[in-house]
C-alpha cells in the first residue's frame, strides 16, 4: 500500500513566506552592517549613525536643519538632534543661523567632519569592493530595485489607516 502524499503548502503563500525570510535577513544584515560600520570608522570619531548624518549633509545640495536631515534619513528628529548635538560638541559639525527659520539652525560639516567623512568613504570603497566580489552589477541593481519597491509600498501602507484600525472604529 502506498501512503497518501503529504499536503503541500498552498503556492499562493510562497511570496509571503519569501518576504518574511527576506525581512529577517534584512534585519540581520542591518545589525551586521551597523556593527561593521562602527568598527570601520570608530577610530575616526564616528559611529555608523554619525557617519550616516555626515553623509546626509554631504549629499544634500543645500544646507539643512536637523528635521530635514532626519526626514531624508527616515529617522526621528530627536534621534538626529542627539547625534548632531554630540557631533557639534566633538567638532564634526557646527550650527549656523537659518535665514528661513529662527530656531531651526542649519547643520554644517566642519573641516574636521569633512576629513572624517572623506576617510570613512575611502575605507567604505575598499570594504565594498570586498563585499561586491563575485557579484554582478545586475544582481546588485536588481536587489536595490526590489528594496525600493518594498520601501514605496511600505510608505503607502504607513500613510493609510490600517484595516484593523478601520474595523475597530466601525465596531464602536
Amino acid at each position: 500500500m502506498s501512503q497518501a502524499p503529504l499536503p503541500r503548502p498552498d503556492d499562493s503563500d510562497r511570496p509571503r513566506r519569501a518576504l518574511t525570510g527576506l525581512v529577517i535577513e534584512l534585519f540581520r544584515l542591518n545589525g551586521d552592517l551597523l556593527a561593521a560600520g562602527d568598527t570601520l570608522v570608530g577610530d575616526l570619531g564616528l559611529t555608523s549613525a554619525r557617519w550616516q548624518v555626515l553623509g546626509a549633509i554631504a549629499l544634500s545640495p543645500t544646507l539643512l536643519p536637523v528635521a530635514h536631515i532626519a526626514r531624508n534619513m527616515g529617522l526621528t528628529r530627536q534621534a538626529v538632534q542627539r547625534l548632531v548635538d554630540e557631533m557639534n560638541a566633538d567638532g564634526l559639525v557646527r550650527l549656523e543661523l537659518n535665514p528661513h527659520h529662527r530656531r531651526a539652525h542649519l547643520v554644517v560639516m566642519t573641516e574636521r567632519g569633512q576629513l572624517a567623512y572623506a576617510a570613512a568613504i575611502e575605507r567604505q570603497e575598499r570594504w565594498f569592493d570586498g563585499l561586491a566580489a563575485d557579484l554582478s552589477a545586475e544582481e546588485i541593481e536588481a536587489a536595490a530595485a526590489l528594496l525600493r519597491t518594498l520601501q514605496t509600498r511600505l510608505d503607502g501602507h504607513l500613510q493609510r489607516p490600517s484595516a484593523a484600525a478601520n474595523i475597530s472604529k466601525q465596531g464602536t
